[in-house]
């Protein structure tokens, strides 16, 4: 199976399953999933956020799901229990569809560590 029809795969097993669990089956965009990450990586679940901590918990997902690829690293939890990652280099300027692709790769690929597809 080709690389791109197989990221396509995984990535609509990834929509349908947290479609299915976290929006009754209506599908979630990129961006509903992102912040869906950075709530389980922040492990702070049953809370409000306020709209800066909304943008807060997509960057943690972000830069959770792009460490693998060495454009950032973790550095450290602060007394609130916010992960801190530190840049290691710079995103490439991808243009919108790349972008895209890349943070679909990376995200099936933090699924696909944390067992959640297989």
């Amino acid at each position: 199976m080709a690389r791109d029809e197989q990221l396509k795969e995984r990535w609509d097993l990834v929509v349908e399953k947290l479609s299915n669990q976290f929006a009754d089956g209506d599908r979630l965009d990129l961006d509903s999933i992102i912040y869906l990450i950075g709530i389980q990586e922040l492990g702070q679940l049953h809370r409000e956020y306020k709209k800066d901590q909304k943008l807060d918990l997509m960057h943690i997902a972000i830069c959770k799901v792009l460490e693998p690829y060495g454009f950032y690293e973790f550095d450290y939890v602060d007394d609130d229990g916010w992960p801190h990652y530190k840049v290691l280099a710079q995103l490439p300027h991808l243009k919108a569809g790349e972008q895209s692709i890349l943070m679909k790769e990376a995200i099936v690929n933090y699924f696909l560590e944390t067992e959640y597809i297989k």
